[in-house]
């Protein structure tokens, strides 16, 4: 018969997670109870096979196992986005709690995470040569978990309580190796002795030490604050290393290049779960004047408060060029402002009522100054935002927004698949990616699939085969010539991008596209969402006669 279910609500609601210590909980290491040695030793439990971890992989919903944990792989069907073969290597999560099912190239090793363990189990087995010498003990048990549910009818046979070298906090990490202490399991100590508490101090102490200095970012070179790691196995604070993508989509320690990975949104890109509970359990000092610290940065929540200059002019894309000529002496101030801070502003488009909402944070790449004030800017698209809250300063709208962030890879390829699962429900004739892998652009003589006719199509096209039809039609048009596809467009926004994520902005930017079908693409936070509309804008054009 299984144990009783713990309680979520009792576990902090995350799936392998414990509740966090509360602050200044573990700063007086003389005074060490029973439930923090239980969540000392719980932290560098693996929550699968309960043993210390080995070699930890860190997992996208952001737990860590060992690597001899991580399930067998499976293929996965009806996953064609960013066309990547290494993507369709799948396992489903094996943490408790979690159902989902995870992209092996997603999964990497945990490396901060495997240097604080490693530095930690050197201290531990130093320490534990020094209770044999000392012939320090401790007498220790599992708890019944069926009594403390309150079922004592369900007891099992008592478990025998074991005598190992140590305090309290020695002898539970050696029951774990011992495989004698499940993960969950609750454990109880017989009365400790002034030996055995003075040895829990010195073993806790000596972790801290060795751990502390593997838990600080190398961007920052401060205490992680809401750390995130890379598919490279690199950790960092997320607002670094959102700061650090923003100019480039490299690792900042391997210099491997990055997916489109929404890092700034906690959703998208969990926290690493295992080190943020480390720091709030041997740290929770120092983790509190961090967030001090973040909250003064303005960094903490990745929004400006009220310091984002606005100007109201037309639409821009991230990653596409935008020119402007500057001319009111209200933005002559502002750009001014810009340049000798980090040459940052948002650009939204006007309307009826001031302005809309959502915009696009541009980079100011070069400027030309002329003699009467006015000026020419380069910019760069950065990132897409919403305007909360706004208001004046020196005739120039300011503003606190909030960033508008693509949901992840693996939920991308999850709307993809349902959206071909769908599609083969209403239409059984419908071949599977697998089966037929080539885009519906291509003409019926070749014997296979036709361009998409109706809406209904493109909803049922694999985001491979969107992609491909809009580049193809883009192919198309240069071979007739169209007026809006020029050398000088072309020039200006460069060649037709192949990164599915890149290409409806590029799309958008080119093409005599209204403008509040452009505003429609601000919004969106699915790639695939975007590839479809752009699809359907090609779809309308046809029956236009284009």
């Amino acid at each position: 018969m299984s144990s009783p279910q713990v309680d979520e609500a009792t576990r902090g609601g995350e799936p392998g997670t414990e509740p966090a210590a509360a602050p200044g909980e573990f700063l007086d290491n003389s005074k060490v109870s029973e439930e923090q040695v239980r969540q000392v030793v719980r932290l560098l439990q693996c929550p699968v096979c309960s043993r210390p971890l080995r070699d930890p992989f860190i997992l996208p919903c952001g737990s860590t196992i060992c690597r001899g944990c991580l399930p067998r792989t499976h293929q996965r069907t009806n996953i064609s986005f960013f066309s990547t073969s290494d993507r369709l290597q799948a396992v489903w999560c094996p943490v408790p709690g979690c159902p989902r099912e995870h992209a092996l190239v997603d999964c990497s090793s945990d490396v901060a995470v495997g240097r604080i363990l490693d530095a930690v189990k050197a201290r531990i087995e130093q320490q534990l040569d020094d209770a044999r010498k000392s012939k320090t003990s401790a007498c220790v048990r599992v708890r019944n978990c069926w009594e403390d549910a309150g079922v004592p009818s369900l007891r099992p046979p008592e478990t025998s309580p074991m005598l190992l070298p140590g305090g309290r906090l020695l002898a539970t990490y050696a029951m774990a190796d011992m495989e004698e202490l499940k993960h969950d399991d609750e454990v109880v100590y017989h009365p400790p002795t002034d030996s055995q508490t003075d040895c829990d101090a010195r073993v806790l102490s000596s972790i801290r030490e060795a751990a502390r200095p593997e838990v600080d970012c190398q961007i920052c070179y401060a205490l992680f604050h809401d750390p995130v790691t890379t598919p490279c196995g690199h950790t960092f604070c997320r607002s670094c290393l959102q700061r650090v993508i923003d100019h480039a989509r490299y690792c900042p320690v391997c210099r491997r290049l990055l997916s489109a990975q929404p890092v700034s949104d906690p959703d998208g890109t969990p926290a690493n779960r295992l080190m943020t509970r480390m720091i709030s359990v041997f740290w929770p000092d120092q983790l509190e004047e961090r967030r001090r610290m973040a909250t003064l940065e303005g960094i903490s929540d990745g929004s400006h408060e009220y310091d984002l200059p606005i100007f109201i002019c037309a639409l821009s894309f991230p990653s596409m060029p935008t020119f402007l000529h500057v001319f009111e002496p209200r933005y002559r101030l502002m750009i001014r402002r810009a340049l000798e801070g980090d040459r940052t502003f948002g650009m939204v488009l006007g309307d009826d009522d001031g302005f809309m909402k959502q915009g696009t944070l541009l980079r100011i790449v070069n400027v030309e100054f002329f003699a009467d004030g006015r000026s020419l800017l380069e910019t760069i698209g950065v990132s897409r935002f919403e305007v909360l809250e706004h208001g004046i300063i020196d005739g120039y709208v300011v503003a606190k927004i909030q960033n508008i962030n693509d949901v992840s890879m693996a939920e991308e390829e999850e709307l993809e698949a349902a959206d071909l699962r769908n599609r083969r429900d209403i239409d059984p004739d419908t071949h599977s990616l697998e089966t037929s892998p080539r885009p519906r652009s291509l003409s019926p003589s070749s014997g296979r699939r036709t361009s998409p006719q109706t809406p209904e199509d493109i909803a049922g096209m694999s985001t491979r085969d969107l992609m491909e039809y809009g580049v193809d039609f883009v192919r198309r048009m240069r071979e007739k010539s169209a007026p809006w596809l020029t050398a000088r467009m072309l020039a200006i926004y460069g060649q037709c991008p192949s990164d599915p994520a890149l290409f409806p902005w590029w799309f958008a930017s080119m093409l005599p596209v209204r403008e509040a079908e452009k505003y429609r693409l601000l919004k969106t936070t699915s790639v695939r969402e975007r590839l479809k509309m752009c699809c359907g804008w090609i779809l309308e054009w046809a029956d236009d006669g284009w």
